[in-house]
């Protein structure tokens, strides 16, 4: 007698798929909102980062980069009390108006926090349809070039200006990165679980050979 126990497994699934859901919103919060997270130059989170490459290297249109720095934008202005950014004036805001004169050299040193930004900033709106890795990787190769430059020295850095800060909030980011992909995980061990198991069969031979 084979005995059911679908339940504890289902109450597993939709536990893990809460826990992904609300991680991957925190993040896209953290991010979309700018709440700073490191400093890196002038930059204190990924999408101020992937902000100035995007005018640096003329990617996209200023509109739809006036559109990513809006929010985070509104978000400081209502905490120091100011009011609501100009829509015009909005690259003045963040220093990005020269960001294309601003030389490729630094961007290059830092090749891990920009590529990490990137990955932060696009899993932070995929994870609200589908939360994935994306989120996880950003941030990790994000750690990884903040500790090379800050703990390691590489690269060497003589510019205070210039240097790297990080804040007690990108532990945030990392829990939430990691929590957002419970469910695939979840659903790797279900697969694990749920897969079928060759059984011995019952061979005949002696009833045929008699």
């Amino acid at each position: 007698m084979v005995s059911s126990s679908s339940s504890p497994p289902s109450k597993n699934r939709w536990i893990g798929g809460n826990v992904s859901r609300i991680a991957s919103r925190v993040y896209f919060v953290l991010i979309i909102f700018q709440i700073p997270i490191f400093r890196s130059g002038l930059c204190t989170t990924p999408i101020q980062v992937t902000s100035s490459q995007l005018i640096a290297n003329e990617i996209f249109p200023a509109p739809v980069v006036k559109a990513l720095l809006y929010p985070g934008a509104v978000v400081r202005s209502l905490a120091a009390n100011k009011t609501l950014p100009n829509w015009g004036s909005l690259l003045d805001a963040y220093n990005l108006t020269e960001a294309k004169n601003a030389s490729p050299v630094v961007d290059l040193q830092r090749l891990e926090v920009l590529a990490g930004s990137y990955f932060s900033v696009a899993g932070a709106l995929v994870g609200l349809i589908s939360p994935g890795r994306m989120t996880l990787f950003g941030t990790l190769l994000i750690v990884w070039g903040l500790v090379k430059e800050g703990v390691l020295g590489k690269p060497a850095n003589t510019d205070p200006a210039q240097a790297v800060y990080v804040y007690p909030t990108i532990l945030i980011a990392l829990v939430c990165a990691f929590s957002s992909i419970k469910t695939n995980a979840s659903k790797a061990v279900k697969r694990a679980q749920v897969a079928p198991t060759a059984k011995p069969l019952k061979s005949s031979a002696k009833s045929k050979l008699k």
